[in-house]
């Protein structure tokens, strides 16, 4: 793939242009929101398609619970607020109301990660995709970057049954082709290598396509795949690249329990153990700072991705 930057943009106005194509599209597409409306990038669905558009306030059970009762009526419901609220605080709505009986509700969750900055611990939410993937029925969408974001967006609302869709605040580099299909389960292949494959997500893709050419003055060749959709698992492009290259490296914006890497890891332990490295946040709360200073202080920037690909190049060599 060509990595150049189109622009920066963030991955929540993706979701936003998305949304309203997605309304454009399709007169059944609703959406609730939780009061955050400028801050999930609501706001041009909201003006556009008032009858359409349900303000809950701070009522983030309610809005879930509204959601399944509309999919009921035939509609596509997205619900908008921060990744912290979308989960943890309804957990019990999504897992009762939404995933056990298989609705049609589209999750949109804003301002995920360490990335959401100066807001701390209390909004960085770190566990997410391990809520949400443990639930059966729940399909599990990170995207990388603002075109990404709306063709998943767009995705989900032609796709029947729940969907957790992840994204975050800050602007990040725009690389992917604007007209890019977007196919929910199917990996994307960005660069192909023999050496090492590194699976990435969200905002750590780009991170792992900056560290492709230091990489390769260093005379490692790796392959670097977005594993977009952590649910259901591209299990078949996991295997064929680890067959070639037998040793991987996993980079996500999340714990290291119960994310990306422990969902490779299970392939791996399953069909072709290998060595593995994951670059990932390690069992901590999040912290306030810029994205930039919480990305390098856990340890989820570009350097820290060659060294997790050099250790793990070191242990195959080694075998």
């Amino acid at each position: 793939m060509d990595f150049t930057i189109q622009n920066n943009k963030d991955t929540r106005s993706g979701f936003g242009e998305g949304l309203l194509e997605a309304g454009r599209r399709n007169p059944k597409v609703v959406a609730f929101c939780a009061d955050l409306t400028p801050s999930v990038k609501m706001g041009d669905f909201a003006k556009e398609f008032p009858e359409r558009f349900f303000q809950t306030g701070i009522a983030e059970a309610n809005m879930i619970d509204m959601a399944a009762g509309m999919a009921l009526s035939g509609f596509v419901p997205f619900t908008g607020t921060f990744a912290a609220f979308s989960t943890g605080r309804v957990y019990d709505q999504i897992r009762q109301c939404v995933a056990y009986s298989n609705k049609n509700v589209k999750i949109a969750a804003s301002h995920a990660g360490v990335t959401l900055g100066e807001d701390g611990a209390t909004h960085q939410i770190l566990e997410d995709i391990a809520l949400m993937k443990v639930l059966p029925n729940m399909t599990v969408i990170v995207p990388c970057d603002f075109n990404q974001t709306k063709n998943a967006t767009l995705a989900a609302a032609e796709y029947e049954g729940p969907v957790y869709l992840r994204f975050g605040r800050p602007k990040v580099p725009n690389f992917t082709p604007v007209d890019d299909k977007f196919v929910i389960g199917k990996a994307q292949l960005l660069q192909e290598g023999t050496d090492v494959t590194i699976f990435a997500c969200g905002h750590l893709v780009w991170k792992a396509v900056q560290a492709l050419p230091i990489l390769k003055e260093m005379g490692i060749n790796a392959e670097l795949i977005n594993i977009h959709t952590i649910k259901p698992l591209d299990v078949e492009a996991v295997l064929k690249s680890v067959s070639k290259t037998r040793c991987v490296v996993t980079a996500e914006e999340h714990q290291r329990n119960g994310g990306l890497g422990d969902s490779i890891a299970q392939v791996l332990a399953l069909h072709q153990p290998c060595p593995m490295e994951m670059v990932a946040v390690n069992d901590v709360f999040g912290q306030s700072g810029t994205p930039d200073e919480l990305l390098q202080f856990f340890h989820l920037d570009t350097p820290d991705i060659v060294e997790a690909v050099k250790k793990v190049v070191a242990r195959k060599q080694s075998n």
